[in-house]
């Protein structure tokens, strides 16, 4: 009888201290989404950013800046709800303004713009890096919650479910084979 109960008490204390350990690798997964998810707005934020300096600097053709202002002031704006949305839209943009070398070289020759060329250049790069961080996150929390001790012993808390950040991040060819 004592021996069961030893052998009983030492695997719930096994059973408990994985438990506590997926415990903490989820939450170690949440915190690393979180995270990733703060680089990846302000990946987005200097997109924006660098894309609305470059629209009101007289660099390019009024048609363009127009196109490029409204679709970086959207994507800056936009609600939680309708951001992946506003920062595609931000992407094509670019790319229609950006699809042939001969803009970027115009922007290049104008005064300031070899450097607002390159920051744009290293904006429109690291958005699909941050986003690509910020997924991979994600999709390792998912996983780990799939499991059914997850499940059945609410490991994960009240946290939300998380969710990927879907949205076209191809960068303009022009920009995209950019040295910084």
């Amino acid at each position: 009888m004592t021996e069961t109960l030893i052998w009983t008490v030492a695997a719930l204390i096994l059973v408990g201290v994985y438990l506590s350990w997926t415990a903490g690798r989820l939450d170690r997964l949440h915190t690393r989404i979180d995270a990733a998810r703060a680089a990846l707005d302000a990946q987005l934020l200097r997109r924006a950013s660098v894309t609305q300096e470059l629209a009101t600097s007289g660099v390019l053709d009024p048609a363009a800046s127009i196109v490029l202002y409204e679709a970086a002031h959207a994507a800056r704006q936009a609600e939680e709800d309708h951001r992946e949305v506003a920062e595609s839209e931000l992407s094509q943009a670019l790319r229609a303004v950006f699809g042939e070398p001969e803009q970027v070289e115009l922007v290049r020759e104008a005064p300031g713009g070899e450097e607002a060329a390159g920051e744009l250049a290293a904006a429109v790069r690291r958005v699909p890096m941050a986003r690509r961080f910020h997924n991979d996150a994600v999709r390792a929390a998912r996983a780990l919650r799939r499991h059914r001790k997850v499940r059945w012993f609410r490991l994960a808390g009240h946290a939300p479910f998380p969710m990927a950040f879907e949205m076209d991040d191809e960068p303009p060819v022009a920009l995209a084979d950019r040295p910084s």
